[in-house]
């Protein structure tokens, strides 16, 4: 079904310094607006009432890596775009998460206490599962007979370095900002949190524009791939918050957690020169991250509205 998106694989998106640089920046004033909305006690939930956010965790960081691998096995896209939802999948909830739980009317400080808690440990969840999930696929991928593809010879430490300078430091900064600074915090979190979201999006249109004709010649097949994996990634949040009896305000907060991925972060370990060599074609990688960062808000939109709409019952 997707073999003409074995062009995609061929492509490689090699990336100036100054586009790195921007993408990094752009990164790193994200994740100081999402930071801007964490309280030191916010972590106080996790102690208080473990159990919503220890499902949360597990939903995103366990089962999502583990059902984009069988995904992977099922509709067998082409080698660059399998290893490109796996590193979706690999990374911590996206930026808009807590906005879209508010919207829903789910549990914005569950949302929030996740959020917190994914991106810390991001920086050691991220590189394991890219390294273990990315390494078995090799393995099948070459067992099975294709055109060999190389080991992956990531070395983990280095996803951590670079997720923690572009995670860790300005989440731990936002925090403290907001906690000594709370009459600034409550005048910039929103324009820098609205401004963010641009930021991105303007940041995805940078990273298609040299490679836009191959984009649109394989966006019909890219559409179908992303809605899956992020349906999956949706649907896998409630339904496991469904099984474990969380009530609906928890489902819908750890659905759309598990559903938002940090697709940026993505897009700077692709073009980081250390992790993949230049000569490593990261198409099929680079397209559906940026997809993933327009349609995932998208459908988190829609998602959120629908249930917002939607009064719960007291339970």
């Amino acid at each position: 079904m997707f073999e003409s998106l074995e062009a995609l694989d061929h492509v490689r998106l090699n990336f100036s310094q100054g586009g790195l640089l921007f993408l990094n920046i752009a990164l790193v004033i994200i994740m100081f607006g999402v930071a801007l909305s964490i309280k030191v006690n916010d972590f106080k939930a996790v102690v208080q009432k473990p159990k919503p956010t220890i499902v949360g965790y597990i939903s995103q960081f366990f089962l999502l890596p583990a059902l984009t691998f069988l995904l992977i096995l099922i509709i067998k896209p082409t080698p660059s775009v399998a290893l490109g939802m796996i590193m979706v999948a690999a990374c911590p909830g996206g930026n808009i998460s807590n906005f879209l739980s508010s919207l829903a009317k789910g549990n914005t400080a569950l949302s929030v206490t996740m959020t917190a808690l994914a991106t810390l440990s991001a920086i050691f969840m991220t590189p394991f599962n890219f390294s273990f999930w990315g390494g078995i696929y090799v393995n099948y991928y070459n067992k099975q007979g294709g055109a060999f593809l190389r080991p992956l010879e990531i070395e983990p430490m280095e996803i951590f370095f670079t997720v923690f300078v572009i995670l860790g430091i300005p989440v731990i900064l936002g925090v403290l900002f907001a906690q000594y600074f709370p009459s600034i915090t409550k005048k910039i979190v929103k324009p820098i949190q609205r401004f963010s979201i641009f930021f991105f999006l303007v940041m995805v249109v940078i990273m298609l524009k040299n490679n836009f004709s191959q984009f649109l010649s394989n966006i019909h097949l890219i559409f179908i791939i992303v809605l899956l994996h992020n349906a999956l990634a949706l649907g896998t949040g409630f339904s496991f918050a469904s099984i474990l009896k969380l009530n609906r305000k928890d489902r819908r907060s750890i659905s759309i957690e598990t559903g938002i991925q940090n697709s940026g972060l993505a897009l700077t370990l692709m073009f980081n020169p250390k992790l993949f060599p230049v000569d490593f074609e990261l198409g099929g990688m680079a397209v559906i991250a940026a997809w993933w960062g327009i349609w995932h808000i998208i459908s988190g939109l829609i998602m959120a509205t629908l249930w917002g709409r939607k009064p719960l019952d007291d339970e």
